[in-house]
């Protein structure tokens, strides 16, 4: 029943408290119950929230409507205006209006099943007001669906802060209002921090609620859900995979995080949170919003990726060589990725097209590109990027400087397990691409791919845990990018690539293959180029993620994935990631051993003598040697 502003006429006898006139009871938990009352003082209904359980001493309820008025004083539109606060009968209660808005509770009782977009927007309003709280050092500790407000447009807010009774307010909070108070407690500090997580969690186990159409654990009390979950009890609270509306992966992600069974892997921020569902929100309502606009915004400000020090002198001095070759330049310049990546966008600019030929296949050599645009193209490219590091600090380079170098170690992989007549410049930069989001979220949002490398890591069992037990596993890329970002990196680095205008064939050859999907037989050259430098990648990634002693065993895993296609085992992958490792140390842009043969040319000749000969020509379509 929607909470209005008409007095609407009880169907039982009319209950008292005080000068209000109870109407309905909206929702009660362990810590709270809501009602809806009329206030003849205002002619208008309104919202009375009071605890569970009455405060027997009188210092108790002192401090509760202390705690209560604090909380008041806080003014954000999604935080319900507070119109009251007092105490009948020894029970202290806060008053909301309702002026056409409804709880949550009765909006779902009248439209079940709402919409996942609708339900982000509303967790999105909690956090929002949620967030602002914490900042002030006030938790509500009882959110539960009579706690939340949704008006006539569709906006949420959260209401009766404190009232539960059991919280704290934080001195930080009051400093405020005095800045000659002592500095808070950190004792009070860290029940501040644990309250806001729990006001979090709540968050969560209410978007499982509104996702899966039914409450989690089937207990409608969220308080009572937080109880048997970890690490007080052992309950798991995951979306079910059946469910009233289809949920979107990547909200269905965020939403798992929300109620994780691991601790370290669960929200512990309501911005944190919000900014996950919001960058959901933007990407599915516009696939150029959220992150993906934000990222396309900042390419337009700090550049795709900062130039490594040095290159200013690097490119005078390699373009202003007489008699300098172009595969001279062309080894030099794929050193530097942000120089690469320049002269790629460059190539693919409307003026640069319109100088090709038609019918031209993409070009994927920078020695073609070279050519193209001519060596002052390539002084106008390194002089359009930012010097390293950009924006980044000290930290923030390091990370960029370590994802840089594993891409180069998974490209150079790549050029060793390219079968013979694969230009090992294709391959390398194909390699290259398919790290795009990743290198994007490295420069760009620096903070979030701290957080998703960090759900992606395995933990060690609990210390209560019984002798033998396995460590926690991690999140998957994807999922963590989901559950931080709101949409996949590879959708990032497909948003920076369709901008540089590369085209379809290019953008199916720097997806990678799933790892969780079957590796095919290749139907032409460009699934060729996407195996090839999807192995090499999942490789380099296993090297990251697992430990030592696993390693050899998860790196056979990845070989036998790829075995069927590529006519690779465990030791040819060793001795391209060996290869790789070489090439890094010496400096080089391409290796200069041959590409490894196939079963099927091993048998016609050295692989040294095919691989130039079964070479194509640059103005072939498949872009061998572009």
């Amino acid at each position: 029943m929607p909470a209005s502003a008409t007095p609407q006429k009880p169907s039982n006898p009319t209950r008292a408290f005080g000068r209000f006139q109870l109407r309905q009871l909206l929702g009660k938990s362990a810590g709270t119950m809501a009602w809806l009352a009329f206030d003849p003082n205002l002619s208008e209904e309104v919202v009375l929230t009071l605890p569970r359980v009455q405060p027997v001493e009188a210092a108790g309820l002192e401090a509760w409507v202390r705690d209560a008025r604090f909380a008041a004083r806080l003014n954000h539109p999604n935080l319900a205006p507070v119109l009251e606060i007092g105490v009948q009968d020894h029970w202290p209660f806060v008053v909301v209006a309702c002026r056409g808005a409804m709880t949550l509770g009765n909006w779902l009782a009248a439209h079940p099943n709402p919409p996942p977009d609708q339900v982000a927007g509303w967790v999105c309003g909690m956090l929002q007001g949620l967030a602002f709280a914490h900042e002030a050092g006030v938790a509500h500790l009882d959110l539960q669906l009579h706690s939340v407000l949704v008006d006539d447009r569709g906006s949420a807010s959260v209401m009766a802060l404190a009232a539960a009774g059991t919280r704290f307010v934080a001195q930080s909070g009051r400093t405020a209002l005095n800045e000659r108070a002592m500095p808070m407690d950190p004792n009070q500090l860290r029940d501040q921090r644990a309250a806001g997580e729990r006001d979090v969690l709540a968050c969560g186990v209410l978007l499982h609620h509104l996702l899966a159409g039914q409450p989690a654990l089937d207990q409608a009390d969220v308080a009572l859900v937080i109880e048997r979950m970890a690490p007080v009890g052992r309950e798991l609270v995951r979306l079910p995979w059946t469910t009233p509306l289809p949920v979107p992966e990547a909200l269905r992600a965020i939403a798992n995080r929300c109620t994780s069974g691991q601790e370290r892997l669960r929200y512990h921020n309501a911005r944190t949170l919000l900014g996950a569902l919001s960058g959901w929100r933007d990407a599915h309502a516009d696939d150029e919003g959220g992150p993906l606009a934000l990222l396309l915004d900042r390419l337009h400000t700090v550049g795709h990726l900062p130039a490594l020090p040095g290159l200013a002198a690097r490119v005078a001095r390699i373009t202003g060589a007489e008699g300098q070759r172009t595969d001279d330049i062309a080894e030099q310049v794929l050193r530097d990725m942000a120089l690469t990546f320049e002269l790629l966008r460059t190539l693919n600019s409307a003026q640069v097209q319109g100088t090709q030929i038609a019918g031209n296949g993409p070009v994927l050599t920078l020695r073609r590109i070279i050519s193209l645009i001519g060596v002052n193209g390539v002084r106008l490219a390194s002089n359009a990027l930012r010097a390293w590091p950009g924006p980044l600090d000290a930290h923030g380079a390091a990370a960029l400087q370590t994802a840089m170098d594993k891409v180069r170690l998974a490209a150079h992989t790549a050029q060793a397990l390219r079968p013979a007549g694969y230009d090992p410049q294709v391959v390398y930069l194909i390699t290259v691409l398919q790290n795009l989001g990743r290198l994007m979220v490295r420069y760009h949002f620096a903070d979030e791919a701290e957080q998703i490398q960090a759900l992606m890591q395995p933990a060690p069992p609990p210390p209560a845990a019984e002798p033998g037990t396995a460590a926690q596993p991690g999140l998957k890329e994807e999922v963590a990018a989901f559950a931080v970002l709101g949409v996949d990196i590879e959708s990032l680095g497909l948003a920076v690539a369709r901008q540089w205008g590369l085209p379809d064939e290019v953008l199916h050859m720097i997806r990678r293959l799933p790892p969780d999907a079957a590796v095919r037989r290749p139907d032409n050259d460009a699934d060729t180029l996407r195996i090839v430098s999807s192995a090499a990648n999942e490789a380099v990634d296993v090297i990251g993620l697992v430990p030592q002693a696993r390693l050899g065993a998860a790196l056979a895993q990845v070989a036998l994935r790829y075995a069927r296609v590529l006519h690779i085992n465990a030791r040819d992958l060793h001795e391209a990631l060996t290869a790789g490792r070489d090439a890094m140390r010496q400096g080089t842009a391409a290796p200069n051993g041959s590409p490894r043969a196939s079963a099927e040319q091993a048998t016609e000749g050295p692989a040294e003598e095919q691989s130039e000969a079964r070479a194509p020509e640059p103005a072939d379509a498949t872009a061998h040697t572009q």
